[in-house]
């Protein structure tokens, strides 16, 4: 009993393993082919912008779909160069070209999609006050100027280079702000934005990003056409 018992576990094992071996020797099936398209190649990108870049109102990644496309450029570039400090950014940019960063800029760009509702913050009445007087009309015994002077009058940025501020999660704009205030954002120059936001106080960039969080995106957030601005007074005797 206990030889049969034996032999029938042996011809069970065998019978596995020719199985095994029946299967490993069958033809594996070829994985669907991956198309090369720029949409493929930037799934990258959406791990923290968003499908197609286009993020939400919540968090700390901006949105990058419709923004022009030579601002994108210049930011890539600011990464790949350290201007502006992420170290995964820097790692995905550092052996690309800049015929490849304005490739990518220019897909985002491209992108026409619609935005969230703006970002609920449950500020303060006089808080949004102040805010909407720094962006629409600045502060000028503090040489601040408004906002609007460069972002455009609807705040959806302006061609060929100045993104929309409207969309963008708060916690976003006041990073950026306190970012270029201290130093660790820098831009070519002449870089505005950095005198601008040594100007701001702790208590004008609470004001400022609450009251963009809670503005929506006018029609389809489209930046305006480019113009001959007037230079803010930051950047008063400079090129704009």
């Amino acid at each position: 009993m206990i030889h049969g018992f034996l032999l029938r576990g042996v011809v069970a094992c065998l019978a596995t393993v020719l199985s095994l071996l029946t299967y490993a020797q069958a033809p594996l099936a070829a994985p669907p082919p991956i198309a090369d398209t720029m949409a493929q190649r930037m799934l990258a990108c959406t791990m923290c912008h968003g499908k197609e870049g286009v993020a939400t109102n919540q968090g700390y990644f901006p949105r990058i779909a419709g923004k022009p496309a030579d601002y994108l450029y210049q930011q890539l570039l600011g990464f790949r160069e350290r201007r502006r400090n992420n170290a995964a950014m820097a790692y995905l940019l550092d052996n690309l070209s800049d015929a490849y960063l304005m490739e990518i800029a220019q897909y985002f760009s491209a992108l026409d999609l619609p935005y969230p509702s703006p970002q609920v913050t449950g500020a303060r009445v006089d808080l949004l006050d102040r805010g909407a007087q720094l962006v629409l009309h600045g502060d000028p015994q503090r040489e601040i100027p408004p906002c609007v002077t460069c972002h455009g009058a609807a705040m959806t940025g302006r061609l060929p280079a100045t993104p929309g501020l409207l969309g963008l999660p708060r916690d976003y704009v006041v990073a950026q702000l306190g970012a270029w205030k201290t130093g660790l954002r820098k831009a070519a120059a002449p870089d505005c934005m950095a005198r601008v936001a040594q100007r701001l106080d702790a208590d004008d960039i609470s004001a400022v990003s609450h009251w963009l969080a809670s503005r929506p995106v006018p029609d389809k957030g489209h930046p305006a056409p480019a113009s001959r601005q007037t230079a803010s007074l930051a950047c008063r005797g400079e090129q704009p």
